[in-house]
C-alpha cells in the first residue's frame, strides 16, 4: 500500500507520474514506480533531479525473474501500480509467441530485477551448430 506521506512526482514537460518523493527526516528519498528507493536520503532539488533523469524509459528494458525455474526468466513489465507488478514472458515481438503472466506484489520484490549481461539471452539455442 502507497503510504499517505508519498508525494507523486510528475515530469515537468507532460506531467506524467514517474515516482514519488518521500520524507525521510529533514530529507527527501527519490522512489521509482516498482516502489524502490532510487537516492538516499538528499534535499527536494536532487530527488526531482533523480526522478527527472531516470524517466520512464526503464520501463520498457527487458527484466529477469528470478525463482521460476533453474534460470531466470526474461521479463517484460506490463502493468505497475501500487497494488500490484505484472510482468510476462518476452515474446520477442512475436504477435502470435505464448507468454506466462506473473502477478508480483507492489513494491517488487528482489527476485524481478534488471537483465545482466550474464543472464541467458532467451533467443538462443544451447548447444546446438
Amino acid at each position: 500500500m502507497l503510504p499517505a506521506s508519498w508525494i507523486p512526482h510528475r515530469r515537468p514537460d507532460d506531467r506524467e507520474h514517474i515516482g514519488w518523493i518521500r520524507p525521510d527526516g529533514d530529507a527527501w528519498v527519490a522512489v521509482s514506480l516498482l516502489g524502490h528507493d532510487l537516492t538516499g536520503p538528499v534535499d527536494w532539488l536532487d530527488a526531482e533531479e533523480a526522478l527527472d533523469s531516470t524517466g520512464l524509459s526503464w520501463l520498457a528494458d527487458v527484466w529477469m525473474l528470478d525463482g521460476e525455474g533453474p534460470d531466470p526468466v526474461r521479463v517484460r513489465l506490463v502493468e505497475v501500480t501500487p497494488e500490484r507488478v505484472v510482468v510476462q514472458t518476452d515474446d520477442f515481438g512475436a504477435i502470435d509467441a505464448p507468454v506466462v503472466r506473473h502477478e508480483l506484489p507492489w513494491p517488487a520484490p528482489p527476485r524481478l530485477r534488471p537483465r545482466r549481461a550474464s543472464d541467458p539471452d532467451g533467443r538462443i539455442v544451447f548447444g546446438s551448430a
